[in-house]
């Protein structure tokens, strides 16, 4: 890449990060209603967002930590980059939090007054862990001389971390007494396996893409194993993923059936499905060797694979919140207003609801936009210094003396 279009694109990334924070600021001074969240559906797009990120990072820890604790030689020489797309993730986590948040200042009340007993302080205090020990991570692995002791320890912290950090934000919605369709023992298991096929995913897309810049040199080794790695995940996520409908489906409880129906044939079809398509697609394609070893193939599949991830997050989130934990007449109260036709004068309420509808505002959606931008113009800044020696320059292959160093 010439100078001149890194840094066109450095400015549009910048221009929409500052998109992003200038509706955050309307959305401050506004209130959550400019948002479309509502009494029923009460979390939307940043949660989802959230839920996504944290496993987009949970998933490149793991693979950067394993290739010291396992001894993975294969794996080391994407140690760095992706500990560095960890820590990136993470932050756009954390940010995707604040943003939630009508009053942000309240987040400080966590601080003061924890309640230990709840799911919610728990993610507060593993996240901020895992986020120390990203940035501590990533800072060991950028000096000249690497110490060997504290990379292997940090290493061996970094592993259970990770896989923590995505059990903790599950347990936060299947300890969720009033939500029946996110009761299940197999909801953390099925966040972790999630993490790792979408963190992998984007690892490898990642890769593929600084192999094109030439600050990173990509072996057809590296990438062979990595995309087998990841058609073996897909395959588990699907086995979990049919598993829970298995369960919840076979016996045709009432209370659960509508759930269902929601994913089977309802308004979160489109996002199951999807879900389903965008995994088994990949799939078909990195089962076979041949395929693995061409970037364009592996990158295609890894990209179905982090949207259908993202698809998946949807319908989980949604599918427990589209239906009232009252059903019964009138409903639930939506505190909006509309103008019944005819009437010109005065305004009568639509404040009951017996279902749940959403569907995020420009407000969101420049948010959204803005905070990816962020992580993107973040991880391009720090991978120009970490990764390579400028932009358009061909950074060398990694030699069996670095690995050794590395390991």
């Amino acid at each position: 890449m010439n100078k001149q279009r890194y840094y066109f694109w450095l400015g549009v990334l910048l221009l929409l990060s500052l998109g992003g924070l200038l509706a955050w600021i309307y959305q401050v001074a506004n209130g959550l209603v400019v948002t479309g969240m509502r009494n029923i559906v009460s979390w939307g797009l940043y949660i989802s967002a959230f839920m996504f990120l944290v496993g987009l990072s949970a998933g490149g820890l793991i693979v950067s930590s394993s290739a010291t604790v396992f001894n993975i030689r294969q794996f080391k020489p994407a140690a760095k980059p992706a500990i560095l797309l960890s820590a990136v993730c993470i932050i756009m986590a954390v940010m995707f939090i604040f943003v939630d948040l009508g009053r942000p200042d309240r987040f400080f009340n966590l601080l003061l007054t924890p309640k230990f007993n709840s799911p919610l302080i728990w993610d507060v205090v593993v996240i901020a862990v895992y986020l120390a020990i990203s940035l501590y991570y990533l800072w060991l692995t950028s000096r000249p001389k690497l110490e060997e002791n504290r990379y292997r320890v940090i290493s061996a912290l970094a592993l259970p971390v990770a896989i923590l950090v995505h059990s903790v934000t599950a347990w936060i919605f299947g300890l969720q007494i009033a939500r029946p369709t996110w009761h299940s023992a197999l909801l953390a298991p099925l966040f972790v396996v999630s993490a790792l096929d979408s963190g992998l995913a984007l690892l490898l897309v990642v890769l593929i893409i600084l192999d094109r810049l030439g600050w990173y040199k990509l072996e057809k080794e590296l990438l062979a194993t990595l995309g087998g790695l990841l058609a073996v995940l897909i395959a588990v996520d699907v086995f979990f993923i049919f598993s829970e409908v298995l369960t919840a489906l076979y016996p045709a409880e009432e209370r659960l059936m509508k759930y269902i129906n929601l994913l089977l044939i309802g308004s979160l079809a489109p996002f199951f499905w999807g879900e389903i398509v965008l995994a088994a697609v990949p799939f078909l394609i990195l089962v076979f060797r041949s395929n693995r070893e061409r970037k364009s193939l592996v990158g295609l599949a890894a990209s179905l694979v982090v949207v259908g991830v993202f698809c998946k997050r949807i319908w989980l989130l949604f599918s427990a919140l589209m239906l009232p934990l009252i059903p019964y007449g009138p409903g639930v109260t939506l505190g909006s207003y509309a103008l019944p036709p005819g009437e010109f004068s005065r305004y009568y309420p639509r404040v009951w609801s017996t279902a749940g509808q959403y569907v995020p505002t420009w407000v969101e959606l420049l948010i959204f936009t803005g905070i990816f931008a962020f992580g993107a113009l973040l991880y391009i800044l720090a991978a120009r210094i970490i990764l390579a020696e400028g932009p358009g320059e061909q950074k060398a292959p990694v030699t069996g003396d670095e690995l050794k160093v590395i390991a």
